[in-house]
């Protein structure tokens, strides 16, 4: 593949709603759960969604447990699906021809809400009892150890 180049498409990026968190490899996990807390506690919503895809979904599942052990109360559903994303190859040699190559990748979506959920779906998981729930300290400990071990680029 090193006489090709990949051809950058333009995204159709789906618009992102106000409660929607989408986490990448490359973002910090301290970020993502300030912003997650902020949202459910300061800005009103009930519920927010987490979206990932491929290497972010370990980031993201870490992300909504430390979420929910800092709010009590939480309930989640979790989904998952893979989509087929097919990239494109110009040659950078004469009398090649172009490739497309396709590839599978798993998406996550997990929904934390204040109010009950759909108990019947089969990515639900009721809320953590109090008695699980962590200090601040705690959580943000976690993250710093996460991070030092490499979670975060």
């Amino acid at each position: 593949m090193d006489r090709y180049q990949r051809v950058e498409k333009p995204r159709n990026e789906t618009p992102i709603s106000e409660n929607e968190i989408r986490i990448t490899a490359q973002g910090r996990m301290r970020n993502y759960i300030s912003y997650g807390m902020s949202l459910l506690e300061e800005n009103g919503h009930d519920e927010i969604v987490i979206k990932a895809m491929g290497r972010a979904i370990n980031k993201t599942v870490m992300v909504v447990e430390l979420i929910k052990r800092r709010i009590g109360g939480l309930h989640q559903i979790t989904s998952t699906e893979s989509i087929d994303i097919t990239d494109t190859w110009e040659p950078l040699e004469e009398g090649l021809l172009p490739l497309e190559t396709t590839r599978h990748v798993s998406m996550i979506a997990i929904t934390l809400s204040k109010k009950a959920l759909d108990t019947l779906s089969p990515g639900y998981q009721p809320p953590i009892p109090a008695e699980e729930n962590l200090s601040p300290l705690i959580v943000e400990e976690a993250v710093v150890v996460a991070e030092e071990a490499g979670a975060e680029p």
